[in-house]
């Protein structure tokens, strides 16, 4: 590992997180989960609210979410962002909060997201802005966006639908061993082929979870963050880019614009992917995680379903991934960006029970938004790599 020299690099850091936990809320609406979220963030790093001056955040279900968030918080941030490119949309926040806290625009950053998706209603909601050489199809969106990735990964590099089928049962593998995650049975690669085909070739095992849900995190600059209760996780670098809307302007589709965001983390950061200790990749459908397995460089573009099927990213396995049991398994309430950088976070601070990674000192987070349409890579960090 070399060490970075970029301005950025280890200068902001995580102090708190905040997740609720509540994956099936009747009642709670999307600003109760996102207060409870970040209240408890709040706590994890003994800050108060009236200390927040700087807001991120990004709802689906609100057109104005700054505005609303920082009227239900009782806060007037001096700096505020509500970026909104789907599920990344946090990944996109936390490099635009390093820039806040670094440039003297604020002091403590809040990010936070709150979802009922589970309980008003049960299904993926679909965004309200059709598709105009899509929508005349009626596609399944977002489902059948990313089978036709999945198709084409399929035919162009021989993966098969036992492979996808191998990663939500490593998923799930990870889950079991997570008291907090929504789905633990047993999940057998046999029972994910029988599953209820719903755009080929994706079934519904292959697809995430639809949970409600909230989820903060508070960050500081590094030199307030040593004070802080618990052990901060350092933001080491980051990256963010943006491919497309829909996914026929998709330029590959076997090849996404992580590639892109995880060059520019590992850049700031001044890693490679032989550093990274573990790994945490949004998982809204089976292909995503082989699609970033490649792109982010932890094997060669068309190799992932061989590497998910030896075993790689299981339990015990060489490269721990998703092992809090990701979308797939954990939860996936809507927008799930935020709870990739919480696991890595407990990782990090060693704080995650049975599902621990022994030696955790790097941790990538990536998430993903639209129709693989936005990727944003974080590389976090403990105090002995800055």
């Amino acid at each position: 590992m070399s060490r970075a020299t970029h301005s950025l690099r280890g200068r902001g850091a995580i102090v708190g997180i905040g997740n609720t936990r509540r994956w099936n809320a009747p009642g709670r609406t999307p600003f109760d989960q996102l207060q409870e979220a970040a209240v408890l963030a709040l706590e994890d790093c003994g800050l108060r609210m009236s200390q927040v001056d700087g807001l991120f955040c990004a709802m689906s279900t609100s057109g104005l979410p700054v505005l609303n968030v920082a009227e239900r918080l009782g806060i007037k941030p001096r700096h505020a962002d509500g970026t909104m490119v789907g599920g990344a949309s946090f990944l996109f926040h936390l490099q635009s909060a390093l820039m806040a806290l670094e440039l003297g625009l604020c002091e403590v950053a809040l990010i936070c997201y709150g979802s009922n998706q589970l309980t008003a209603g049960g299904k993926l909601a679909s965004m309200p802005d059709p598709q105009p050489y899509e929508s005349p199809f009626r596609p399944r969106y977002p489902l059948s966006s990313y089978a036709l990735a999945a198709a084409r990964h399929m035919h162009q590099y021989g993966t098969t639908r036992e492979q996808l089928a191998d990663v939500a049962v490593a998923a799930r593998d990870w889950a079991r061993l997570n008291p907090d995650a929504f789905a633990r049975d047993p999940l057998s690669r046999a029972e994910v082929l029988a599953s209820r085909m719903i755009s080929d070739p994706l079934t519904k095992a292959d697809s995430c979870l639809v949970t409600d849900g909230g989820a903060a995190l508070v960050l500081t600059r590094a030199e307030r963050a040593r004070d802080m209760p618990r052990p901060a996780a350092y933001v080491l670098g980051t990256g963010v880019a943006v491919s497309h809307r829909q996914i026929s302007a998709m330029p590959d589709l076997t090849t996404t614009c992580a590639v892109e965001s995880g060059q520019r983390a590992y850049a700031m950061a001044g890693v490679s992917p032989k550093d990274i200790d573990h790994l945490m990749v949004y998982d809204a459908f089976t292909i995503n995680t082989l699609l970033f397995l490649e792109d982010l460089g932890f094997c060669a573009k068309g190799e992932a379903g061989a590497m998910v099927s030896s075993g790689a990213i299981s339990p015990g396995g060489q490269l721990p991934v998703n092992t809090n049991g990701g979308g797939l398994s954990c939860n996936h309430p809507g927008m799930y960006g935020l709870f990739t950088v919480i696991e890595s976070v407990e990782q990090l601070r060693g704080s995650a029970g049975a599902r621990q990674v022994e030696g955790v000192e790097i941790s990538l987070a990536h998430a993903n938004g639209g129709v693989l349409s936005s990727q944003a890579t974080a590389i976090l960090g403990t105090a002995a790599t800055l």
